[in-house]
């Protein structure tokens, strides 16, 4: 009878421990949060990075940002068409071109006058150069911001899983330093934070 109980206590404590094996918990590992992905997001569909690194609310303020300077290059652009034709019909001699004459408000110009005509014309020049230069600087500057905002990308990615706790510390450890091939006795200092 001893032999039969010991036996089976074996043969139960075996299958104990095959259970016990199949009963593994198989733990995943956090995936790692790529600052090279969300810089390539960021780079093909502006705000695509900013939603990588879960930092919706930027979204709307880069399409706002992005729709506020194509509208100042649409203007500035179209000043400049405006002006450069009115100055182009202004210098030449075909007398059937008269775009300038828009553009003079309220007969504030008397355009028979040859010196106010040369002082409009000279006006004109002044407006259609202003309207180029504010239209490349806006352009320049759209060019800044997409950089800026891949920049914000990846900034944000690389402090994604930074550690923010109160855990600050600093240590301090006599140990050996070493000046001018003399071996002296310092003080290392680390601080965490």
């Amino acid at each position: 009878m001893i032999i039969i109980l010991f036996n089976l206590a074996g043969f139960v404590a075996f299958g104990q421990e095959i259970t016990k094996a199949d009963t593994i918990e198989v733990v995943k590992d956090k995936p790692e949060h790529s600052p090279r992905k969300a810089t390539i997001y960021s780079a093909v569909l502006p705000g695509l990075g900013q939603i990588y690194n879960k930092k919706y609310w930027k979204v709307p303020l880069i399409y706002i940002g992005f729709g506020t300077f194509g509208y100042f290059i649409n203007w500035n652009n179209t000043q400049y068409q405006q002006y450069r034709q009115a100055y182009s019909d202004i210098v030449d001699t075909d007398p059937n071109t008269n775009s300038f004459e828009d553009l003079n408000l309220e007969g504030r110009w008397d355009l028979t006058n040859a010196s106010q005509k040369q002082q409009f014309t000279k006006a004109l020049k002044g407006a259609k150069d202003l309207a180029r230069r504010n239209r490349d600087l806006v352009i320049i500057s759209t060019a800044a911001f997409y950089a800026l905002n891949v920049i914000d990308a990846s900034v944000d990615a690389n402090f994604f899983d930074f550690d923010i706790s109160d855990d600050l510390s600093f240590k301090w450890v006599p140990g050996p330093v070493y000046c001018l091939d003399q071996r002296l006795i310092g003080i290392h200092c680390r601080i965490r934070f």
